[in-house]
């Protein structure tokens, strides 16, 4: 991709729900261009959009108008299939209600879009295991979710979404459901994604997730009331809310 062209591009972006009185514009002619690299926080009140926009950015619902690009790939275009491809191989997802398989150990959960991208499972296996290192769970690879605490199942989804190495990670209000405990171990860990160079998108309420951002968006009636770069470095402002280490 070249340098000059954004990861994520999104021009005159609309979504609207429903007709008559039940109608509604959550997405309203939003402009966007997030580089490779940024931590991008959405914040605003309930009901502004923010959700909205992070589907639409994601490939898992499609604009009214408007277009959306990801590395230079006009997204919104696609067929459902290529759409599909596109999201298991570039795209990252974390919810907030983590959307786990509860059938499946956290291993088989972090494995399950690497194998649904084609590869072959001793591949999956390793890079699963490398992940849930990488989010403190190495002991926790053969439980089920309900044996795992809530901050716990949100690291695991965490692990999940980057399995296929994404382009961009979406997470929408990852820490909604989590105690203050669990709800550092998150930020921890976006922090130290933020410092690896993953790009990052995350819709939040939380000013702690907020201030592991590059940058912060303010969005209300489903348009951007704010755009602003942070100044310093995430894991300082984290650092001087939480006592991390800058």
């Amino acid at each position: 991709m070249n340098e000059s062209t954004p990861l994520v591009r999104a021009r005159a972006l609309v979504k609207e729900h429903g007709d008559g009185e039940s109608w509604v514009r959550a997405v309203d002619a939003v402009d966007l261009d997030v580089p490779e690299g940024q931590t991008v926080a959405v914040m605003g009140p309930s009901g502004c959009g923010k959700s909205t926009l992070l589907q639409l950015l994601g490939g898992l619902e499609r604009p009214t108008s408007g277009e959306v690009r990801l590395a230079g790939r006009r997204t919104d275009a696609l067929s459902e299939r290529a759409l599909a491809r596109l999201r298991r191989r570039s795209v990252g997802f974390v919810f907030q209600a983590f959307h786990l398989v509860d059938e499946l150990s956290a291993a088989e959960n972090v494995e399950l879009p690497a194998l649904l991208a084609g590869r072959s499972r001793r591949a999956a296996r390793r890079r699963a295991d490398a992940l849930l290192e990488q989010v403190g769970l190495a002991d926790r690879a053969r439980h089920l979710p309900a044996e795992l605490s809530g901050g716990q199942r949100q690291r695991v989804a965490i692990a999940r979404a980057l399995a296929n190495e994404p382009q961009v990670v979406l997470a929408d209000e990852p820490t909604g459901n989590l105690d203050s405990a669990a709800t550092l171990d998150v930020l921890r860990i976006f922090a130290d994604l933020r410092a690896t160079g993953q790009t990052l998108i995350v819709v939040t309420h939380d000013e702690r997730v907020a201030a592991t951002a590059d940058r912060l968006i303010s969005m209300r009636d489903g348009m951007f009331v704010d755009d602003t770069l942070l100044a310093g470095t995430g894991a300082g402002r984290l650092g001087g809310l939480i006592g991390l280490e800058s």
